[in-house]
């Protein structure tokens, strides 16, 4: 059994990457107040798990009645991925909320806690509980149908999304020392990245789908 939660742990930390998501959850909340940064890691790490748990243990049944293959997965969560980047790279998420900010003044005065909630999308889906990791935790469950190795594959999983959920509450700190130049320069780096992970998401999809792999 140590074995199979080794092999998980391995498997999900390559998946989710938590040091590769944490500068991404750092520009995406960059202009957010503390409070609102760690609402947002706990969220995005509490949704991620109940998706992950659920396909765990409902999503071969799913797929199989709605006639969906994890492809399908692969390449939608890089469609998705890709909308982020452009967004990262043009900064018209950064225009939208200049725009909603000067138009919602008043608002935001009598509701100052209101933000773009990020955690569902795209911090859950599709960064967290991405293609990936689904499929991973999908065919490591087929792979042990015994329940104590069921058990460790779920540790594994448990286990980086716990260390996801510190560097991202690490990450709201060191956000705050960034000025407006270094958080540019990083939200147009990681634009980049996210632009060729979301390639490589939809190619892999393809690939798969049509038999190419």
């Amino acid at each position: 059994m140590i074995e199979v939660f080794l092999a998980a742990l391995v498997t999900f930390f390559v998946v989710i990457d938590p040091p590769g998501v944490t500068p991404m959850f750092a520009t995406l909340t960059q202009d957010m107040p503390p409070a609102m940064r760690r609402l947002m890691a706990w969220k995005s790490i509490l949704i991620a798990g109940t998706i992950l748990f659920g396909f765990a243990f409902g999503g071969e049944w799913v797929l199989t009645q709605l006639h969906v293959g994890l492809d399908a997965f692969r390449i939608a969560g890089g469609l998705l991925l890709f909308l982020i980047a452009l967004d990262m790279l043009f900064e018209t998420r950064t225009q939208r909320r200049q725009a909603r900010n000067a138009k919602v003044l008043e608002e935001r005065r009598a509701h100052p806690g209101e933000y773009e909630d990020i955690s569902v999308f795209p911090l859950a889906i599709p960064l967290l509980a991405g293609p990936g990791s689904i499929a991973s935790i999908m065919l490591l469950f087929a792979q042990h149908p015994a329940w104590p190795e069921r058990a460790a594959v779920l540790a594994g999983a448990i286990v980086n999304l716990a260390l996801t959920l510190i560097v991202f509450l690490i990450a709201a700190r060191v956000s705050q020392l960034m000025s407006a130049t270094l958080a540019a320069i990083v939200t147009k780096v990681f634009g980049i990245l996210l632009a060729a992970l979301a390639a490589q998401f939809t190619i892999d999809g393809i690939k798969g789908a049509f038999g190419l792999a």
